[in-house]
């Protein structure tokens, strides 16, 4: 599969190919912050994959964490494109409002922190759950 996207105002284009890991959404606090509220819906593919075809990201990790995952968005608009895991090693975990074509998605086959989900949250039927990370 290949996928490409962007930011809200174009300024960062990327391109990811492979098969995809899996297809998620996190209720995290952490991810209710970056999202306004609502759990981050994410496709997990290959790091090797994936690159940026237009612009530079902007990074940012929190320096009261220990091992802090890395969010690259867009410095100009700030659309959240992706997150790399430290305990995720290989993947990036790109944020699919910003696919050209969010219809790859389909549906959520799992949610995780489901501890932190809030009641406007919804998961789709037949998802994995999992109150912190699986495994």
């Amino acid at each position: 599969m290949k996928i490409e996207g962007k930011c809200y105002c174009g300024s960062l284009r990327f391109s990811a190919e492979g098969d995809a890991l899996f297809k998620g959404q996190c209720h995290c606090r952490e991810c209710q912050y970056v999202s306004g509220g609502h759990p981050n819906v994410v496709i997990g593919m290959p790091e090797p994959g994936f690159e940026y075809t237009s612009g530079e990201p902007k990074v940012f990790k929190r320096k009261d964490l220990d091992n802090p995952v890395g969010r690259e968005f867009c410095a100009e608009c700030g659309t959240h494109i992706l997150t790399r895991a430290p305990n995720l090693p290989g993947a990036v975990l790109i944020k699919v409002g910003t696919l050209d074509d969010q219809s790859v998605f389909g549906k959520a086959e799992m949610a995780i922190f489901t501890i932190d989900k809030q009641t406007y949250h919804t998961i789709p039927e037949g998802a994995a759950c999992f109150e912190r990370t699986p495994g």
